[in-house]
């Protein structure tokens, strides 16, 4: 199928739990980051919006698995991040209890992307959320944000090391990306449109590890 337009990409709705994503999805990939790694920035910078997906310098602002749909049956996601939310306990486990959920039961998922700074490579939750789309063998994209942080030598080097955690995944690939230059947006428009393109074949895993959730 021809390539997505991404700058046609509109909000759709904010679902609190499974049951409240749009029952018409043949295909949605998933960007999933911690706190100010950039993640909604970078749904911005792929769709050339800068008013789509909320960002704030306040940790814990998206609480909801949001939807922008691309076209009539084919979304994007903005996942709760994980974190350190300054919220309330119990709101933190109402939070990863239903992201748990979506990442575990959503058969629309065609692909994760996990975003995560350049100069933190890799938190550890971040490979958590490796090793379960390895057990899942759901599609996987390192986003490496911030790029523009570091000089050529230091973002091969992050590469490399993405890349060496990655090596017995063979849906798994990795970039640098940075959104105030707009580098790699390209590169990550193709590797969503080989996802949305395809409809989703992975099987269940084991519940994603234990972990606080924030933007």
């Amino acid at each position: 199928m021809p390539p997505m337009n991404y700058q046609a990409a509109k909000f759709v709705i904010s679902a609190a739990k499974l049951r409240d994503c749009p029952p018409d999805s043949l295909s949605e990939v998933a960007f999933a980051g911690r706190s100010n790694a950039g993640k909604s920035s970078a749904i911005n910078t792929l769709t050339r919006n800068g008013q789509l997906a909320r960002t704030s310098k306040t940790p814990g602002r998206t609480q909801l698995i949001n939807y922008f749909a691309v076209d009539e049956s084919r979304y994007l996601v903005d996942l709760p991040g994980y974190g350190y939310a300054k919220v309330p306990l119990s709101v933190k486990n109402d939070w990863q209890v239903h992201l748990e959920q979506y990442l575990n039961k959503r058969d629309a998922l065609s692909g994760l992307v996990l975003v995560t700074d350049i100069r933190h490579v890799f938190k550890d939750f971040d490979l958590m959320m490796i090793d379960w789309a390895r057990k899942r063998q759901l599609p996987l994209h390192i986003l490496l944000t911030k790029a523009d942080k570091l000089k050529r030598g230091g973002v091969q080097e992050a590469l490399g090391k993405a890349r060496q955690a990655l090596e017995d995944m063979p849906d798994a690939s990795a970039q640098a990306f940075s959104s105030l230059k707009r580098h790699g947006v390209d590169i990550l428009a193709q590797r969503l449109d080989g996802w949305l393109g395809e409809q989703p074949s992975v099987s269940l895993a084991p519940a994603v590890p234990d972990a606080d959730v924030d933007n």
